[in-house]
């Protein structure tokens, strides 16, 4: 006998994730007129959403597919904003400094191809540097400012993003695992869940790091790995101790690399209520969640060589996430031609809260048959064969 959960009316959309992806697709699903549930094996935010810092970010990322997408995303932060009360939504710059003249030299030619997409970055000499973060390292060969990149409070955004899409009809089920999937003649017809089956025209794989397993379900491969990362957070810090998202030129090759090991590089940000964000780590290890001592402590030493002021401040508490990895750098975004009916909003790994809103809009796009806003061929699951 089938058993059907129970719904306010048949959706014609699941959404497979109730963190900031699942939710932004939920919204822009829902404010586009569908009927969408929502569907989560835990509570909303309680993967990967829950253990980021909120990084909304055009600079970290080289001229190219996903700093288009970035930049889309930058546009519709500033929208959702506007439109939906109640996350920290902070436009407050990002600085990337370099220590060595090479690494610099290396900024540079990023900004230089960024530039050449519409993206805003300001050289800041030597003796410059201190008008934008008043605390940081003497010796520093210079840096390069953004004015787009921004951050929110992830966690609060999906919470925020999923309540709107219910007043616009939505309906969302946290605690209720996907099992596996229904099928017609056509392509997929709905999820089967640990409450019933949820018979629905289309299925959005908004699953984070687990996306490879949702996509298993429904026959296809996605290569979505988990990457380990810590972020160490302090006691509350007065205001203007850390002012921008501040980090290494380092970051951007850690992010590009290839390299299973643990890789470190200082990241350094501010938040409403005080603490300031440490971090950055990626390492991979499965979904080991072990509390590496190690990987806490490069990041402290790290942290405290950009910024000698918070080598006084205690630290509170530490938390790990996985970064859902896919081995091109890419995000897995839009349907899956080898299983019609199946969308992908996947595989972002620590880019995932800066570019759920560009993805939420691309997926709303293609489900209601408009054009997405920008090329979305590279980010395609067929790729993967």
């Amino acid at each position: 006998m089938v058993r059907l959960m129970t719904v306010d009316r048949l959706p014609e959309v699941v959404v497979i994730g109730a963190g900031v992806v699942g939710a932004a697709c939920a919204w822009y699903a829902a404010r586009a007129g569908l009927r969408v549930t929502v569907v989560d094996r835990g509570p909303v935010a309680g993967g990967t959403t829950g253990a980021g810092e909120g990084n909304i970010l055009v600079s970290d990322k080289p001229a190219g597919p996903e700093l288009e997408l970035a930049r889309l995303s930058v546009r519709c932060w500033r929208d959702l904003a506007d439109a939906v009360e109640g996350f920290e939504y902070d436009p407050k710059g990002g600085l990337v400094v370099a220590g060595s003249a090479a690494a610099l030299d290396g900024l540079r030619a990023t900004a230089s191809g960024q530039r050449e997409r519409g993206v805003t970055a300001t050289e800041v000499r030597p003796d410059e540097l201190h008008e934008h973060e008043p605390h940081l390292a003497d010796d520093l060969a210079g840096g390069m400012y953004y004015p787009e990149d921004a951050q929110v409070q992830p966690a609060a955004a999906a919470a925020r993003l999923l309540r709107d899409a219910r007043a616009h009809g939505a309906a969302v089920r946290p605690n209720v695992e996907v099992t596996g999937v229904l099928r017609s003649r056509d392509g997929l017809a709905g999820v089967r869940t640990s409450a019933g089956d949820v018979p629905a025209g289309a299925v959005v794989n908004a699953a984070g790091t687990w996306g490879g397993e949702i996509a298993a379900l429904a026959g296809v491969d996605v290569p979505v790995l988990p990457r380990r990362g810590f972020v160490l957070v302090t006691e509350p810090l007065p205001p203007g101790v850390v002012r921008h998202k501040v980090y290494a030129a380092e970051y951007v090759s850690d992010v590009a690399s290839d390299d299973a090991s643990l890789q470190s590089s200082p990241v350094i940000e501010s938040t409403a209520a005080g603490p300031v964000l440490l971090g950055s780590s990626r390492e991979r290890v499965g979904f080991n969640r072990t509390l590496s001592v190690p990987a806490l402590r490069r990041i402290a030493a790290h942290a405290v060589r950009l910024f000698p002021v918070l080598a006084g401040a205690d630290v509170l508490r530490a938390y790990r996430g996985f970064r859902p990895y896919c081995p091109d750098h890419l995000p897995v975004i839009g349907p899956d031609a080898r299983c019609p009916g199946l969308y992908h909003a996947c595989g972002h790994e620590g880019a995932g809260v800066g570019l759920a809103a560009a993805t939420g809009h691309v997926v709303a796009r293609a489900l209601t048959g408009h054009p997405p806003g920008t090329d979305p061929t590279p980010f395609l699951p067929e790729r993967f064969g």
